[in-house]
């Protein structure tokens, strides 16, 4: 499995970004999508994920509310949709995938697959 983030960029704090996981190679055992990042000096944390086939979703409780995670299967993509923007939301965002469990875990040894990541700053 391959997947490569995009859709990072430069915005206001209150603005929204879509990010993209396009995700190749074996996509039917990419069991579960996730969107992670880091911040400068901090431990890779876990932003939320997604089922590929079912859609079943989980988020952090720091941008429940705030950000939706979808799929198209069509496209083999997943897009992580951020609003409400804040600057202790800026980060390296990067997706993952788990082929192992269909259990959504928030720990970053779950996953066996990673994209490069993309930068989200966020200005006051």
């Amino acid at each position: 499995v391959q997947l490569q983030a995009s859709g990072g960029g430069l915005v206001q704090a209150g603005g929204s970004l879509r990010l993209s996981c396009a995700v190749s190679g074996r996509t039917d055992s990419a069991y579960v999508v996730g969107w992670f990042r880091q911040a400068p000096g901090k431990e890779r944390e876990f932003v939320a994920a997604i089922t590929w086939s079912g859609g079943r979703t989980s988020s952090a409780d720091s941008v429940k509310g705030r950000c939706t995670v979808t799929r198209d299967n069509a496209k083999n993509t997943v897009y992580l949709q951020m609003n409400s923007l804040k600057p202790e939301d800026t980060a390296v965002y990067y997706c993952a995938a788990d082929r192992q469990s269909l259990v959504i875990w928030a720990r970053v040894d779950a996953y066996d697959y990673w994209g490069q990541g993309t930068l989200v700053t966020v200005s006051s």
